[in-house]
């Protein structure tokens, strides 16, 4: 990527003409809250639906593995509930908000790719009902998100 922006720049140069800068290129819908560790939430009144970003699982790279929880199961806000594993690496999954597990993306268990092919529509992880719907609140909007993956970004 870099070998083809410097090219990409050059070229330009050459030409005389101005080439932006690709920054922050992943996918932030602007209906969903997210997480400081990047996952997403859709509240539906007392139903949450949640996943993880396009930008994590484009740094995950290609997910082989999702450790589910079961339905029943309590999750609270910021803590794992499960695993993503990817060639790359495991990571946590944390809930973005608290509540109790009312479904599970059992797709996920055939074909864990889904959450790289559609992080936001088939590649949810789980549906919740929530216990305290004002943890919504303490989330990053779709601006705030995309600003936060820009400058995590810069860093490394």
């Amino acid at each position: 990527m870099a070998c083809r922006l410097f090219w990409a720049s050059r070229v330009a140069s050459h030409l005389r003409i101005s080439v932006a800068q690709r920054g922050f290129s992943s996918v932030v819908l602007k209906d969903l809250k997210y997480a400081d560790s990047h996952e997403w939430v859709k509240i539906d009144g007392n139903k949450a639906t949640f996943g993880i970003t396009d930008h994590a699982q484009d740094h995950l790279g290609d997910v082989v593995y999702v450790e589910l929880p079961d339905v029943g199961h309590s999750v609270s806000q910021g803590k794992s509930f499960g695993a993503v594993e990817s060639v790359k690496a495991t990571s946590d999954i944390n809930s973005p908000v608290s509540g109790k597990v009312v479904e599970v993306n059992e797709e996920l268990t055939e074909s864990p790719g889904l959450v790289n092919s559609s992080p936001y529509e088939q590649g949810w992880i789980i549906k919740v009902e929530l216990s305290d719907a004002g943890e919504a609140e303490k989330l990053m909007d779709s601006d705030k998100y995309s600003k936060f993956c820009e400058e995590e970004d810069a860093k490394h």
